[in-house]
């Protein structure tokens, strides 16, 4: 069965606990000093890949905040601008067309009683 995967967060929290024993004990550990520093260089990284990330975040929401503003006014727009093109040309007008709008042609006339396919 597969573990479940860690969060970014929760890895770089074991991080810092690691970090924090490591230093701790440093005078009992010098042979693990090199791989001591690279890790604290990993986590500042890290530490900003991870604030970058949260500014993204909030900026993609607020770019989908805006982008559904943006749709919600056009659909306004749209309709209200079929209805002017409509008024204008009126709503049988093949013109109508030309701006993907269907033209109004009448209702399909109703098949006589005795000409409809017997449903037996």
């Amino acid at each position: 069965m597969n573990k479940p995967r860690k969060s970014y967060a929760q890895i770089y929290g074991n991080w810092i606990g690691l970090a924090a024993g490591l230093e701790a004990n440093e005078a009992d550990l010098p042979h693990l000093d090199s791989p001591r520093q690279e890790l604290t260089d990993l986590m500042a990284e890290a530490q900003n890949l991870l604030a970058q990330q949260a500014a993204q975040a909030a900026a993609k929401q607020e770019t989908t905040k805006r982008l559904q503003e943006l749709i919600d006014r056009g659909l306004k727009l749209a309709t209200f601008l079929r209805v002017g093109v409509k008024q204008h040309y009126g709503t049988r007008s093949e013109k109508l067309v030309e701006f993907h709008l269907q033209p109004f042609r009448g209702r399909r006339s109703a098949q006589p009683e005795d000409s409809r396919p017997d449903s037996e």
